[in-house]
């Protein structure tokens, strides 16, 4: 998968854009780690049960250049893609996908056009 400008996760009905004022220090600041490569990357919990063993967890990868992201909805173990919308707990997934999300917007990592 190669990063992009916008991505929609299954399920959603928002698409998100890498933001034009997207900062190295916001990225670090909402618990995005550098890789080898000088990308960034964020894996975060989106069970609230257990968030040391998650069952979903959302992971999103913005390259070293800032100008693209990948993001996507993963099993615990991060071996496959899951579409969190349609899940027994969706209704818990959801809202802590839409807060992590929320952040983002905030920060200005991310964006939407409504």
């Amino acid at each position: 998968m190669e990063f992009t400008k916008s991505v929609r996760i299954p399920g959603d009905t928002v698409t998100y854009y890498i933001s034009p004022d997207i900062k190295k220090y916001a990225l670090l600041d909402l618990g995005f780690e550098q890789t080898k490569r000088g990308n960034f990357e964020y894996k975060g919990s989106l069970d609230t049960d257990n968030p040391f063993k998650p069952v979903a967890k959302l992971r999103i990868l913005v390259n070293a250049d800032l100008t693209g992201f990948k993001m996507e909805t993963l099993s615990g173990n991060e071996f496959r893609k899951i579409n969190i919308f349609k899940q027994k707990r969706s209704a818990e997934f959801v809202e802590q996908y839409h807060y992590i999300l929320a952040e983002m917007l905030k920060r200005q990592v991310l964006m939407t056009k409504d």
